[in-house]
């Protein structure tokens, strides 16, 4: 019997395509309104495109969220209104003045539709979007469509504090973890049957769910091409690193901006870096190597425009991820945060300026607590297992794959 090859999974089929293939029958003779931004490609093309070229929908409007329609706004920065080239639609802001969809914009429209690319972590913002923009579905009676996509950090991988109600902001809406492990279909299944946010009891939810996603999947295993979802995450990388080091970044240092690495490096002038590296080393870290650097953020338009310690010389460290399955970002943070704080003591300097927005991304004051105690990043860690032991229980009902 001949030895059987090892033959690469097939490609994962993102909802969008799936809903293309079927000439978007489920959209016939519908007013769409769109969520949407330059990640929703489907086999190639802009969802957009598709679905004003499709004979029997008519794309009403285009809902942008943070970075806009086509991800070129910077973190933070206010989308505009404005009308897309290409199809004619016109395009309303969903981080601006207002960061859920008006009944103005919803007016006329049979359906709402959301395909955005996630990153798995609980403080990127367009899952944030996803919730009221189904509030605003249902206060007007309008059904709701997601189509679902990969987490890119797989959906075993689950980790960090449960967010804490009174932390609640819009990057963080709901009561999960740090990292998720769940795809938005998934996350809008949970947001309606948890009842996270008010109104929803009534809201006909539908989720296109992909094809030949499994849960183990990291997103090379996908072999899906990388769309920046961001301009600060440009690649798997920066995904990848982004849980641990978008918190560490919260601290009195670079995370990378400014650089063509973000979330790959840190530092700052203050900082011992060899020191620091020494404490990070007898960690045994898995599945990344470190090297101390020394660089200068610079200020780029529409990236980051104005980056901690713009145009300073940086003692950092560099991250090299070397294994993409087996690194664990939220533990390699929370290691690089106590490292961090015990060379803020050694210096003198105050590790966190903004502890509101410190404790928002951390979802719980428990972080800064236990970083000040001195706390090592073993205990930090131990100390939201249960919690993530009842989230992954509660979840379990909500799983598409």
């Amino acid at each position: 019997m001949p030895a059987v090859a090892n033959v690469p999974p097939p490609p994962v089929v993102v909802g969008g395509e799936v809903l293309a293939a079927s000439h978007f029958a489920m959209l016939a003779g519908k007013r769409v309104a769109l969520i949407a931004n330059q990640t929703s490609l489907a086999n190639g093309r802009h969802l957009a495109d598709l679905l004003h070229g499709a004979p029997e929908v008519r794309l009403a409007a285009i809902l942008a969220p943070e970075h806009g329609f086509r991800g070129t706004a910077e973190a933070g920065a206010t989308v505009r209104h404005g009308k897309d080239a290409n199809t004619g639609a016109p395009i309303y802001s969903l981080y601006g003045r207002s960061k859920k969809p008006s009944a103005a914009m919803l007016r006329g429209v049979d359906v709402v539709l959301f395909d955005i690319q996630d990153i798995g972590t609980r403080f990127y913002t367009y899952i944030s979007t996803l919730g009221l923009a189904m509030q605003a579905a249902a206060a007007a009676g309008i059904p709701f469509i997601v189509l679902d996509r990969p987490n890119p950090l797989g959906g075993e991988y689950v980790s960090g504090f449960v967010l804490e109600r009174s932390l609640r902001s819009f990057v963080g809406q709901y009561p999960l973890p740090i990292v998720h492990g769940l795809t938005v279909g998934e996350i809008a299944r949970m947001i309606k049957g948890e009842a996270w946010l008010d109104g929803l009891e009534h809201l006909d939810l539908k989720v296109v769910a992909m094809e030949g996603w499994q849960r183990g999947m990291r997103w090379p295993e996908t072999q899906r091409t990388w769309v920046p979802t961001s301009p600060n995450i440009p690649n798997f990388a920066a995904a990848l690193l982004y849980p641990g080091i978008g918190i560490v970044g919260e601290t009195e240092v670079n995370e990378g901006r400014g650089t063509g690495h973000p979330f790959a490096a840190f530092g700052a002038p203050w900082l011992d870096a060899p020191r620091l590296l020494q404490r990070l080393e007898s960690s045994a870290l898995v599945g990344v190597r470190l090297e101390a650097t020394r660089y200068v953020p610079h200020s780029i338009e529409g990236v980051a425009k104005d980056p901690r310690f713009v145009g300073q010389t940086i003692n950092g460290v560099r991250l090299n991820v070397t294994d993409g399955e087996r690194l664990a970002p939220l533990e390699l943070g929370m290691h690089v945060l106590v490292a961090l704080a015990a060379e803020a003591k050694a210096s003198g300097v105050r590790l966190i300026a903004n502890l509101a927005m410190f404790n928002a991304l951390a979802g719980s004051k428990r972080l800064h607590r236990l970083l000040t105690a001195g706390e090592d990043a073993r205990s930090i860690i131990a100390a939201w297992q249960e919690e993530v032991a009842q989230f992954k229980a509660l979840r379990a009902k909500y799983l598409l794959y």
